[in-house]
């Protein structure tokens, strides 16, 4: 039984389609797209031919395996509009995510790509109970990023009133959670257990907020930290998925039964692949997260490697949604990092040590989970020999500098810590530069 939300009733109505009518409104939508993107961006025209494939092969979307897909890599080699399907005058918004290579994945949006992606949000906040009642602090960054701006439109669509917090400025986040009446956050949740961190500095009791539940995303995160923002906060910790290169938060969202995040499916089209041989997986299988922009007209994407690993629930859902469910993601079938919601790559530290003068390329990544369930990381930098006989202030200072450039460079603070010559381990073959002790 639908419980949405007066403003999006009739959008709501795809969450609880039949499935072989969801199914082909989703063949009508990928066939329309495919020839779209095939006709307006050229790099997918020749990906395509490079496959012996055309639009018209495509019969069903059993077909769609046929296709070429795309990765991260692909948008930085086509930056910045090397993958626009339309004309710029069309363009009324550009995000953006930083990479490894110092330039960033560009994505431009069309009014109706708003449109769509404020839709999702807005389905997924009005399903677990967000109205016009309510009072949402937005504190994901804004900007360039799209965490920010993505829960705030959709808040606002659904007429609660928004508190365009932002990020950092940690004590008045507290202090205006509870002067305002706040009832909702949006927030990465290790800065939520930032916030529990210094509400116990301050003496600040969680019974004075009218706060009962929070969206958090763009990094991943544990069960147990779940619990652990639950049980201290009194709230309810819903998981908001997304990613910049598809649509930002929103593309999918946990219902009030916490299990596992309904895709918008009427919107982006999951696959599960199989990360070696690229082949779909059936649900219930784990495998690489992939999708397929349904709506996206300034820079569609057909068959987007996201590269978390997961698998599609095929039981269905308490709620009744016929939508699908991912599974929490588990891990990446690359090397990237997210850290505090940043992307940070093992390339981006190595870059920014090795821009100080006097480094040395031995470094290892520390990678821990404390009891809370927050991740921190740690870079060991090896200092040579010559450095290591430097007075205490030379070494301190060159400590600052490492630190700095690998702060300039991720856009994050990192702890860094130094070791003297030889202690970080040598090897014939690749170097172990992560060591992931989160698990232990």
């Amino acid at each position: 039984m639908c419980t949405c939300h007066p403003r999006i009733n009739a959008i709501n109505s795809p969450d609880y389609l039949p499935v072989e009518i969801l199914r082909k409104l989703q063949w009508q939508k990928f066939q329309a797209v495919l020839n779209f993107t095939y006709s307006n961006v050229p790099w997918y025209r020749e990906k395509m031919k490079e496959k012996g494939v055309k639009p018209e092969d495509i019969r069903s979307l059993d077909d769609v395996r046929y296709l070429p897909t795309i990765v991260k890599t692909d948008l930085r080699d086509t930056y910045p509009f090397g993958m626009l399907a339309v004309d710029m005058k069309d363009i009324v918004r550009v995000h953006a995510s930083s990479g490894t290579t110092g330039k960033p994945i560009v994505l431009p949006y069309t009014r109706r790509d708003l449109e769509v992606w404020t839709e999702a949000v807005a389905r997924g906040m009005a399903g677990v109970g967000i109205t016009s009642e309510d009072v949402l602090q937005v504190s994901y960054g804004y900007g360039l990023f799209t965490g920010g701006l993505g829960a705030h439109q959709g808040g606002e669509f659904l007429g609660a009133t928004v508190v365009p917090m932002s990020g950092g400025n940690t004590e008045r986040q507290l202090n205006l959670m509870r002067d305002f009446g706040v009832t909702a956050i949006a927030c990465t949740p290790s800065y939520f257990v930032h916030l529990i961190s210094k509400a116990e500095e301050m003496g600040f009791d969680w019974k004075e907020t009218k706060l009962r539940l929070g969206f958090f995303g763009a990094e991943p995160w544990t069960n147990e930290m779940r619990r652990n923002i639950e049980e201290i906060a009194g709230i309810k910790a819903y998981d908001i998925y997304g990613l910049t290169e598809i649509s930002g938060p929103g593309v999918a969202l946990d219902c009030v039964y916490q299990s596992g995040p309904h895709i918008f499916e009427d919107h982006f089209y999951p696959e599960i692949l199989d990360p070696d041989t690229l082949e779909p997986v059936p649900d219930g299988e784990y495998g690489e997260l992939t999708f397929t922009t349904l709506d996206k007209q300034g820079m569609p994407l057909i068959r987007y490697r996201t590269r978390d690993i997961t698998r599609l629930i095929p039981e269905k859902c308490e709620c009744g949604r016929t939508i699908r469910r991912f599974d929490r993601i588990s891990h990446r079938s690359d090397d990237m990092m997210i850290i505090r919601g940043v992307n940070v790559f093992p390339g981006q530290i190595e870059a920014a040590l090795l821009s100080v003068e006097g480094a040395v390329p031995h470094y290892q990544i520390l990678l821990t989970r404390d009891a809370s369930g927050l991740d921190n990381i740690e870079v060991q930098v090896e200092i040579s020999a010559d450095k290591f006989s430097d007075t205490h202030r030379e070494i301190d200072q060159f400590q600052k500098q490492v630190a700095a450039k690998i702060q300039h460079v991720t856009g994050i603070r990192i702890g860094v810590s130094l070791v003297e010559p030889g202690r970080i381990p040598r090897s014939e073959g690749k170097a172990r530069r992560v060591i992931d002790n989160r698990n232990k």
